[in-house]
Parts: structure tokens; sequence; C-alpha cells
């Protein structure tokens, strides 16, 4: 069986083929999991829209990620990646948005996007770069990276939603347990342990939401409001302006996207034991550039791989793409139908991101399953240890100080994991491998 070839632990591999109701369950899943509303409401906010603007900008980046997810797992990098909307260009997007107008919010969105898709083809120097500066040491450091700095803006989340704080962590930690009791039952390789995996993240939704709405959190007003078919336009707040200050902004913020979105694909490429080759790195990086192009027309925002899909394929145990298409679907079905994705941003925030607590923790332990197999010397060490403890310094980086820096400073700052990626990669270069006596002698 494929699966066993690539990842003892999964049950599907990448390329075997699941039926159709198969694949929308685990593609629902995967859609359910996801917070990708939360950055659009943020944007929305900060460029002073209006309920009418909101709701339809929110409904556009639904669009945009479903586009970009199809694109990325089709034709793209060919893994299961899901895409979703990135944290990272939220600053800027705010920035030019008050300076400039939408115009030129929009407008900056298109050549950065384009330029990130050459890097991949016809360039194809994106693979050569990654060969060159990311190997196993730096891969494995970023996805434990990428898992560690997710960790805290679930529990931020938790803590910030609607409703007291007690009852907050009473559904978070219920809707953890049911997905924690899931993958333990689901240990057995059949018959109820298969069941278990499958629905282990739907099954923590619903429960974490009954018991939510025991407390009076769950509000399904803004379905009844939501109209039932919405379709999309090219430049729906605008025809885009093209500000020269605006675009190389943009292009700065794609480069640090793009070091975002490379650590899911080493993530994901660790989950499922699939290689990332040349050709797949190249092809990802063009499939990157186009999704985030395509969306932009349609009034998205720049996207990028959420690393939280592959904690839910390291929990069920499928690696099926066709699951990752089946919620590539999803997403462009609910971007047309508002009343229906307007039912996923009703989740309670604390049930979403009890499940994603136990997430960031299965991308950690996958980052550490491709560090053990490194000699830990006292170089390495450091190369691992220091990005980390950057990482977590970031994090925890006063608002004040973060608004107080310059601009590019501001945007690096704001990612966690950008300034963790960014610090393994320089320590790896600069910092000079020791051979040992039996490798000279060799």
């Amino acid at each position: 069986m494929e699966a066993t070839k690539q990842n003892p632990n999964l049950t599907v591999g990448v390329n075997e083929k699941i039926g159709v109701g198969k694949s929308l369950l685990l593609g629902f899943q995967h859609v359910l999991a996801m917070d990708l509303y939360i950055a659009p409401i943020i944007i929305a906010g900060l460029l002073a829209l209006n309920t009418m603007n909101t709701t339809y900008f929110i409904q556009m980046c639904f669009l945009a990620a479903g586009i970009a997810t199809l694109i990325q797992t089709i034709g793209g990098l060919k893994l299961p990646v899901v895409q979703g909307p990135s944290y990272v260009p939220i600053g800027a997007l705010a920035a030019i948005g008050g300076k400039l107008g939408l115009g030129a919010v929009f407008g900056s969105l298109l050549p950065g996007a384009l330029l990130i898709a050459v890097l991949g083809y016809p360039l194809k120097i994106f693979a050569k770069t990654v060969r060159k500066i990311i190997p196993p040491l730096v891969g494995g450091t970023v996805i434990v990276i990428v898992g560690i700095s997710l960790m805290p803006s679930a529990f931020n989340n938790i803590y910030a939603a609607p409703g007291s704080v007690g009852n907050n962590v009473i559904v978070a930690t219920v809707s953890a347990g049911v997905l924690l009791v899931c993958m333990l039952l689901g240990r057995k390789k059949s018959g109820s342990g298969t069941f278990f995996r499958l629905v282990s993240v739907i099954l923590a939704i619903i429960i974490g939401t009954i018991t939510a709405s025991f407390f009076g959190s769950v509000d399904f007003s803004t379905v009844k409001e939501a109209k039932w078919i919405s379709l999309p336009s090219f430049f729906p707040f605008g025809e885009p302006v093209f500000n020269l200050q605006a675009m190389l902004t943009m292009v700065f913020i794609y480069m640090i996207i793009l070091i975002e979105t490379t650590g899911t694909w080493f993530v994901v490429s660790t989950v499922t034991g699939e290689e990332l080759d040349d050709k797949r790195l190249n092809r990802a990086s063009a499939g990157e550039g186009i999704g985030c192009f395509v969306g932009s027309l349609f009034g998205g925002t720049p996207m990028t791989g959420y690393s939280s899909n592959a904690g839910i394929i390291a929990i069920t145990g499928v690696a099926s793409r066709m699951a990752i298409i089946a919620a590539g679907a999803i997403l462009v079905f609910l971007g047309l139908i508002p009343k229906l994705s307007a039912i996923i941003t009703c989740i309670p925030e604390p049930v979403i991101n009890g499940i994603f607590g136990v997430v960031c923790v299965a991308i950690v332990m996958n980052g550490f399953k491709v560090i053990q197999r490194i000699d830990i010397d006292d170089r390495n060490m450091i190369v691992i240890g220091v990005p980390i403890l950057l990482t977590v310094g970031t994090i925890v980086l006063p608002k004040e100080i973060l608004y107080s820096v310059p601009d590019f400073a501001n945007y690096i700052l704001s990612s966690g994991t950008a300034v963790g990626a960014i610090a393994v990669l320089i320590l790896n270069l600069l910092i000079p491998e020791v051979k040992s006596k039996s490798e000279s002698l060799s």
C-alpha cells in the first residue's frame, strides 16, 4: 500500500484515490478546522469597510482560498496543501489602504504574485535556492518554528473570544479533549480505529459547539441575514491603482509569505513522506503566485499554505489529494453561497482554537522527527535553538514596540514564523560545520 511506503502512520497515501463521500467528509473537516475568515475580518476592519463590503470581502477570500487550493493541489505542488489568507500582509495592506485607497491595495498585490510565479516557472530558480539554503536541519527547525509560532494564537483567541474566559476554556478543553480521545481510539489500523481517525475533527467541532451552546456562545443570526447566492466580479472594490511604493512594499511582503509557505510545504512533505524535488518546488512557487494573482483579481488577499491542515493529515492518517481537492471545491462553493460560509464563521472561536492547539502539537512533533536524525553538536544546537528563542521573543513582543519600528521591520516582526525561518537560514549559512576526524580521514 502506498501509504505504508511513504509514512507508516498514514492509512491513505497522497496519490491514492478515495470515494467522493469520504473526500467530501475529510475536505469538510479541513475547511472547518481553518480559521481563514479571521484575517479578512481584521483587514476589513483596518480598511474601514462597511458591513456589506466586509461580508463580500470575506466571501471573496473563501473563493480565492478555494481557487488557490485547487491550483496548488492539482497543478502546482501536487501535495495535500490547503491555501488560506496570510496574516503577514495585514499591516502593509492597512497602511496602503489608509494612505492610497482600496484601488492601490489590490493594484499592489498583482505584480508580487506574478514575481513569485515566475521564480518557479519559467526561471526555475526557486528550487535551486531552496536546495542551497534549506538542508534537513533547517527544514526540520522551520517546521518546529511553524508549530510553536501558532500555539500562542490558539490560546489568545480562546481568551479573547466573546463570553467569560472560564467558559471559553471549558469549551476549548472539551473540543481538544474529544480530538485527543479520537486520536487514541484511532490507533487501531482498522474497524473502529479508522472511523474515529476519519471523523475526529468534525466530531470535536460538533461536541465543542454543543458545549458552547450551553453557555450561550453560539449565534446563528448572521446566517439569517446572509444572501443565498452572490457571484464574484473582477476588482469588486474599484479599478486597481499601480503605485510604485505600494507595489515594492508588497513584493517584499510576498517574499516573507514565500518563506512562510515553504515552511508549510516542509511540514506536509514530512507528514506525507513525499520528497520535495526541484520540479515540485518550482511548480509550488508558480502555483503560489498564480493562486495569489487570481485571488487578487476577485478581491482576495495574498494566500499561503495552512500548516494546520498538515496537522489534520497527521491526525486522520489520510493524505490523499482527493480530500484537499474536495476542500478546495467546498471553499469555492462557500465563496459563491454566503449563507453557507456564514455558518462556518458561526463556529465559536474556543472550539476552533481548542482543536487548533492539538494540531500545533502535531506540527511540532513532525518537525522533531526530522531533527532527531541529525547529530546535535554545539553548532547545530545554536542553529536550532536560537531561531526558536527568537520566534518566541517575536511572539511576545509588545504591540507598542511593534508599531514604533519602521514599516519593513514591522512586516517581518509581525510574523514569528518569518523571524525564526530567516534566523535559521542565516545561522546555518554563517556558522561553519566542523568535520569529525573520521569524516576527514575518509
